[in-house]
């Protein structure tokens, strides 16, 4: 049986989704990367505080970001009908630096 184009189109009621969580688990990504990587070592590695104040933005933009990044995660979560124990893997995959990265590319290649 070959597969046609319309069996190859993604779901419609979900690409809205998937765009939103993308953009978010990208951005969350490159975040969580800033914060463990640049405000981190800068606070508790290198103790200087004329470096501390200029990534001082960087924790509250993460926080801000993160919180937007679960609420899409939860509804792409539930427009796929996923169950809460895979969704709940989405939204804890935002709090390591490459995770959300790597499910944001598992998701788009699934369901675009």
């Amino acid at each position: 049986m070959s597969s046609t184009p319309e069996m190859n189109k993604p779901d419609p009621a979900i690409a809205g989704a998937v765009k939103r969580y993308r953009f978010m688990a990208i951005l969350a990504g490159i975040m969580s990367l800033l914060l463990w990587f640049v405000d981190l070592p800068v606070a508790y590695i290198f103790n200087n505080e004329n470096w501390k104040a200029n990534v001082v933005w960087i924790p509250f933009v993460h926080g801000w970001v993160y919180a937007v990044y679960v609420l899409t995660a939860i509804q792409f979560a539930s427009k796929a009908k996923w169950p809460v124990v895979k969704m709940l893997g989405l939204i804890l995959a935002g709090t390591l630096p490459v995770a959300s990265l790597v499910t944001e590319r598992k998701v788009v290649s699934q369901y675009s």
